[in-house]
């Protein structure tokens, strides 16, 4: 866990690679859960039986459940002391260059990228670098932008 002391910390802390957080197993429990609150029902994800014939081999997670795990494994990886509160900008460029399949472990690499004055606060630019155990490509890259605002 790095914990920043302050906006001044994180605006000094750009360019930085903050860390990597823990590995998280992917389940189909968890697919099947993220399909019904998003109605996102394609059989690649929630079809077992028939996933197993496709070129993955199993039901594979949407990409954008990956990317949903972003807040929880950025509260292992960072905290900021100091201010009033803090709050999920939206992103920027985000990209799934690799399948998920269910049962693999997941993590998030994240870096400092930027620290850039708003109103009342500042927004900081964290690149997150989601990878797959045992895989060279990372299965999810995104630019998060998340805005810190003074105490």
């Amino acid at each position: 866990m790095r914990t920043f002391n302050g906006i001044d910390d994180l605006r000094a802390s750009a360019g930085e690679e903050i860390g990597h957080s823990g590995w998280h197993t992917v389940t189909q429990e968890q697919i099947d859960s993220f399909a019904q609150v998003t109605g996102d029902h394609q059989w690649i994800h929630v079809d077992p039986a028939r996933a197993a014939g496709s070129p993955f081999g199993a039901t594979i997670a949407h990409g954008l459940l990956t990317l949903s795990l972003g807040p929880r494994f950025l509260d292992e990886l960072l905290a900021v002391e100091g201010v009033a509160f803090g709050v999920n900008y939206g992103y920027g460029r985000v990209r799934f260059p690799a399948p998920v399949p269910v049962g693999s472990r997941i993590r998030m690499r994240a870096t400092l990228v930027a620290v850039e004055e708003v109103a009342g606060g500042v927004q900081a630019t964290i690149e997150q670098r989601f990878e797959r155990e045992g895989a060279d490509k990372p299965v999810c890259v995104a630019e998060s932008l998340g805005r810190f605002y003074a105490a």
